[in-house]
């Protein structure tokens, strides 16, 4: 028997628009970049889609599709996720793909950007099946990756296990051990210390800088209210609570929970673990995913998916900073609310680096085949996104834009002016 293709089962957030949108929003502000090569920068380079089969455990055959796209090589190497979820379309990879391009050339690593995934459910799956999609997705992807040439790294939907297998199945396929060709790997197989926890750890790290451009440090007054408790989210309010902030509300996809004193994240992690979810905990009252956007807080962190903030929830927003993240999370239309009513965003390209930029340590240590510590990696992360957001703050200060204009302003001139450099081919 054979298993139909599986379709996306949300509607298309239009994810894409929203990056050429802001795109062009930048682009208004680049009059010394040659119309040209701000066009060839809105074009993703190459676009891979596959449809391959996978055995499930009853022996039905069932297809499966996936996608890569590469966004842009003018720095280097392509860097990018996999995501394994219904959701996956081609916008939304195209429109990540941009996004990991701004980002790479925000935080100034020698990265361009890609994105990758597969339409499925994986808690569908078994470990069996898992590993299956993974190296058969793995293999149609040989022709594309490389360390010289793509490192895929974890997203939504996958994880080290997950990146352990493509990296033994593009090692099998070549015929010797290759570390360095995904990023996000279990640290004895050439991971680095302080991968998992670098994206949320990073989201802290800027949101402090953001808060002390506003006079405001002192940790114990500030109130957070973080959508989407992941990796990216649990380890953000771990860190801020570590800080001594306030994380008063957290969710996941199944809802949310609220406490307007104040949660005790480590207790959320263990019933996490216990049951799979937030929702339930005691010391908490229930809150949705679109209510906790609207909480009375100081900072918002939207972690979860794109296109959470739009001109429909905009205006009940209470929170005076929003710190992005998830990729994507505000729409251009939301943004114009925001920042009309001064509500201070810091964007997913600058505030959720920290995911990148530890990959990249990850990638220089295994092609060194020298390691860092944990301390070395966290202090290295910190001096760059601290370098990033300096330098983005003061082209917001100059240009008088928002940070969301200014850090594509930064990252699209650096592109352009290496694309300059070294010209068309041929």
């Amino acid at each position: 028997m054979v298993v139909a293709l599986p379709h996306a089962i949300r509607d298309d957030l239009d994810a894409y628009k929203t990056a050429l949108a802001q795109y062009d929003r930048a682009a208004k502000h680049l009059s010394d970049v040659d119309d040209g090569v701000l066009m060839f920068m809105k074009y993703p380079r190459r676009e891979f889609t596959v449809n391959f089969p996978v055995r499930r455990d009853n022996g039905t055959m069932e297809m499966f599709t996936g996608y890569r796209v590469h966004h842009n090589t003018a720095l280097g190497p392509t860097k990018g996720g996999l995501r394994f979820s219904l959701g996956v379309t081609l916008d939304e990879v195209r429109a990540l793909a941009m996004w990991m391009t701004w980002k790479c050339a925000l935080v100034n690593i020698p990265y361009g950007g890609a994105k990758g995934g597969v339409v499925v459910d994986p808690r569908t799956l078994s470990q069996r099946e898992l590993e299956n999609l993974t190296r058969r997705y793995a293999t149609e992807l040989v022709p594309l990756i490389s360390p010289q040439m793509d490192i895929p790294a974890p997203d939504m939907g996958t994880n080290p296990q997950v990146m352990a297998w493509i990296m033994d199945t593009y090692s099998m396929t070549v015929g010797y051990s290759v570390p360095a060709i995904v990023t996000g790997k279990p640290i004895g197989i050439g991971g680095s210390h302080g991968r998992t926890q670098a994206t949320g750890r990073g989201v802290i790290v800027i949101m402090e800088a953001a808060l002390a451009k506003h006079n405001l440090t002192n940790p114990a007054d500030i109130r957070i209210a973080i959508q989407g408790f992941g990796n990216v989210g649990s380890n953000a309010a771990l860190y801020a609570e570590e800080l001594g902030y306030k994380v008063v509300a957290v969710s996941d996809v199944e809802g949310g929970i609220y406490n307007p004193n104040g949660l005790d994240i480590k207790g959320v992690i263990n019933h996490m673990h216990n049951t799979g979810t937030a929702v339930g905990y005691l010391d908490a009252e229930p809150v949705g995913n679109s209510a906790l956007l609207e909480l009375p807080c100081d900072v918002l962190i939207p972690a979860a998916l794109e296109g959470q903030i739009t001109e429909k929830n905009a205006e009940e927003i209470q929170a005076k900073f929003i710190i992005e993240g998830a990729n994507g999370p505000t729409t251009p239309e939301a943004d114009d609310i925001l920042n009309e009513r001064g509500v201070f965003i810091v964007p997913d390209i600058l505030a959720n680096a920290g995911g990148v930029i530890v990959s990249y340590f990850e990638w220089v240590q295994d092609l060194q085949a020298f390691f860092w510590d944990e301390t070395e990696v966290f202090n290295r992360l910190v001096r760059i996104m601290g370098d990033a957001f300096e330098r983005t703050y003061a082209t917001a200060t100059d240009k008088q834009v928002d940070m969301r204009t200014a850090a594509q302003i930064t990252a699209i001139k650096r592109v352009a002016d290496v694309i300059t450099t070294r010209g068309f081919y041929p």
